[in-house]
């Protein structure tokens, strides 16, 4: 081994010539006494080694070229060989941490300054800084960069969706579904359609520099312009604080009007290149949006399933579990844009599909990177965009034309207007919260324009369109108009207006239990009533996913039981292992609790105990805990259907007794109405007595009227005035009986009514004083007789009723 490392050592050193200094190797080499020729060495593997040189041809270093060839062509020798300035290898990188940096240095300095803030939107002031950092450019003599189109829609804009996807408010998405989807379709397609005709008659009447713009290249324009930009609605909305309802249906709009937006666009774009557009185009056109639209939603749920799935087995390899969230739904985007698909609807369906099951496997600590990770990458990407739209206004080739420009403003903004009001009107008819006056004002002032329409024209190609600029000029217009006017005077406005703000203090754990149980009371509303809403279906979709989805994308107890009960298992079992490793099992019992266990080991507390502060993440996560397992009465009782209730034997046989009963009563009124004689007008105390006077045997008291009854009343008896038969009131001496001396001390004797049996009548069922003079006198007695006759003066329906 010694003799092959002395054979080997003058080929290492040759190798090493050009590393090392070229003087010290010469004296090595000078010094080194001479060797016999080594042996060949033998063939290997199929390899045969290449001869070995001469000493004659080893030359000293000093007079090998620099370069390393043969031809002769030195570099001029530097004074130290390793350092040196080499932009063009890092120009890239550096240049794009140049411009990271500034971006993070000004939203920095603008929330520094509290003034500033609370004036001019940071959209606005980024804007500011981009045009004077492309001016700057510009004024040294160099060439601004320009906002290209491949790197705004593949890098800048999907951590933006992703952000806003992943932590989307289901529940108000959910709950305003239909008016977000109204004002995304409808109101995009309106946009879009009478910009681009209005647009096409001011071409038509604008003179010689207009008239040349067909039809189909306005509406393309108006394609581009008409809709609503997330990131511009995002960096204004989120510093107003505005109410979620307000929030919710502003971005909804803009996240959802992007399959709008691409179906035109790339509709429009195709048919410029057509000779003739048949009817046949526009309906397959039309057929497009559904393809696009669902297609890209399609995208997204399976790029999450897969994404949820993958976590499942994350459990020990906690520190890539991050990773997977980014990659499948950047891979969900790329995916989508391969084929033309709407990619926003493919991330906001991966990042809402992959959510709640990847939150149950992966842990806290990936949780929480994820959160703050795509807040971070979502801040520097919106910050380099609104800087990069500056900067691109400078750079970029314009073309100004007064009639086109102000047009273009003028009727994005009556289109916004018109379209707000027109489909709130249709939608207040179906929503129980309606859409105020001062709500529908915010929607179209709200509807601000951004980067992604200045990148869609961007790409538009000049052999096709060659009035390029002059649209990319309007569209910068328009841009600026809605973020500095708009996005500067929308916050004053809504403060003016009173609109409502959202809450900043969280909702407590009660009021999330009981919005949780109102919910579940609807949906109960909603299966006995047979109405099939979005409580009912929201049901269902629940009751499929923890029966079937959760068991298979969830890993462990997290998909059986709650995590509050799991949690409190494996602190039982932890408390077991510490009593067995301490060799006290034996002093318990079999069956024990924590808290007898606690008793039998107590710890010493110190005498002050320090509650640890929770922090706010924890704090969350316990709230999640407890806000999902301390209303489960969908687990414990059986669902109710209406259509499977056992049917009541006795019901039809109540409400034939109902029915009999109130035409019994309905005859017996009419009966009393014919047959009742009509009571003497009551006299004044003078005629009275002067009657008296005249006949005063007519008005002497009978001798039976010792026989009339008397009811005597007991204040404390227990029964009630409902329990009491007044069929039953028998006066004394009735029925052919002798009033009996008991019954004189009493008086009328009240017997309480005994309960008729299920399916009996006890209207036509006779009784044992239903006898026909007691019936009659009940009658009489119970009837006041007809009404006195009203009075002149006296108004015909009295004051009381």
């Amino acid at each position: 081994m010694g003799a092959a490392a002395l054979r080997a050592l003058p080929w290492a050193l040759l190798l090493l010539g050009p590393l090392l200094p070229g003087q010290g190797l010469q004296a090595m080499l000078a010094s080194e006494p001479p060797q016999r020729e080594p042996a060949p060495l033998p063939e290997m593997g199929g390899f045969t080694p290449a001869p070995p040189s001469s000493a004659q041809e080893i030359q000293p270093l000093n007079k090998q070229p620099a370069n390393g060839s043969g031809e002769g062509h030195a570099k001029p020798r530097k004074a130290f060989p390793v350092l040196g300035i080499d932009y063009e290898h890092v120009r890239i990188p550096f240049e794009i941490s140049l411009w990271i940096l500034l971006a993070c240095l000004m939203k920095l300095g603008f929330h520094v300054i509290p003034s500033v803030s609370n004036i001019v939107p940071e959209s606005c002031l980024l804007i500011v800084v981009g045009l004077l950092v492309g001016g700057l450019i510009k004024g040294v003599g160099e060439k601004p960069p320009i906002l290209k189109s491949n790197i705004f829609f593949l890098f800048l804009l999907p951590p933006i969706i992703l952000d806003a996807g992943y932590f989307l408010p289901l529940r108000q998405f959910t709950e305003n579904l239909g008016t977000i989807l109204i004002f995304a379709v409808v109101g995009t397609l309106w946009n879009a359609f009478f910009l681009g005709g209005l647009m096409y008659a001011v071409c038509q009447l604008g003179g010689p520099g207009l008239n040349h713009i067909g039809l189909l290249a306005n509406l393309l324009f108006g394609s581009i312009i008409s809709a609503v930009d997330p990131v511009a609605v995002l960096a204004v909305f989120e510093e107003i604080h505005i109410n979620e309802l307000l929030h919710i249906l502003v971005f909804g709009e803009s996240l959802l009007n992007d399959a709008v937006t691409v179906v035109l666009y790339h509709l429009f774009e195709e048919f410029a290149t057509f000779e003739q557009v048949t009817i046949i185009d526009i309906i397959l056109g039309f057929l497009s949006f559904f393809v696009v639209s669902l297609g890209g939603v399609f995208v997204g749920v399976i790029y999450g399933v897969i994404a949820a799935f993958t976590s499942r087995f994350t459990s020990h390899i906690r520190v890539i579990e991050p990773l997977f969230v980014f990659l499948y739904s950047y891979m969900a985007y790329l995916s989508a844009e391969l084929f033309h698909l709407s990619g926003i609807m493919a991330l906001i369906a991966s990042g809402v599909v992959m959510r709640p099951y990847v939150e149950a496997n992966i842990s806290h600590k990936s949780h929480t990177t994820i959160k703050y990770f795509l807040k971070m990458w979502s801040s520097v990407s919106e910050t380099l965009i609104f800087i990069f739209l500056g900067v691109s206004t400078v750079a970029g080739h314009h073309y100004w034309n007064w009639t086109f420009v102000i047009s273009t403003l003028l009727f994005c903004l009556i289109a916004r207007v018109l379209g707000v009001l027109v489909l709130t009107w249709f939608i207040n008819k179906f929503r129980i919260v309606k859409l105020t006056p001062k709500d529908q004002f915010i929607i179209a002032y709200g509807g601000l324009r951004g980067a992604i329409a200045f990148s869609l024209c961007y790409l538009l190609d000049y052999k096709h369109f060659g009035m390029r600029d002059m649209f990319l000029t309007a569209i910068i217009t328009v841009i600026f108009f809605t973020v500095f006017v708009q996005g500067m005077t929308i916050r004053p406005l809504v403060d003016l207006l009173a609109v409502k703000k959202k809450q900043e203090t969280k909702r407590s754990i009660n009021e999330e239990i009981h919005t949780q149980f109102l919910d579940h009371l609807l949906t109960g509303i909603e299966d006995i009533c047979g109405h099939y809403g979005h409580h009912h279906w929201k049901d269902k979709l629940n009751r499929f996913n923890k029966k079937y989805v959760k068991k298979c994308l969830i890993a462990g107890e997290r998909s059986k039981e709650p995590q509050l009960i799991a949690f409190y298992h494996k602190m039982e079992m932890k408390q077991a292992i510490e009593l067995v490793e301490s060799g006290g099992i034996g002093k318990i019992p079999s069956a024990v609790s924590t808290v007898s266990i606690q008793n039998i080991n107590p710890k010493t507390l110190p005498v002050e105990r320090i509650l640890p502060a929770l922090s706010k993440d924890k704090e969350e996560e316990i709230r999640k805990i407890l806000r999902n397992n301390l209303q489960k009465t969908r687990q414990r009782l059986r669902s109710y259907n209406r259509h499977t209730l056992v049917a009541d034997p006795y019901e039809e046989a109540w409400n034939q007794m109902l029915l009999r009963r109130q035409k019994a009563r309905q005859l017996e009124q009419k009966m009393n109405n014919y047959l009742t004689v009509p009571a003497h007008k009551l006299d004044s105390p003078t005629m009275s007595r002067a009657r008296i006077g005249s006949d005063p045997l007519a008005y002497e008291p009978k001798a039976d009227s010792e026989n009339l009854p008397i009811i005597t009343i007991d204040p404390a008896s227990p029964q009630s005035p409902e329990s009491v038969d007044l069929m039953n009131e028998e006066p004394k001496g009735c029925g052919g009986l002798p009033p009996s001396p008991e019954e004189d001390e009493e008086g009328l004797v009240m017997r309480v009514k005994e309960p008729s049996s299920p399916g009996t009548d006890d209207v036509f069922t006779p009784g044992t004083g239903d006898s026909p003079s007691n019936q009659r006198m009940l009658r009489c007695l119970s009837d006041p007789g007809p009404r006195p006759e009203p009075e002149e003066g006296e108004p015909f329906i009295p004051k009381g009723q």
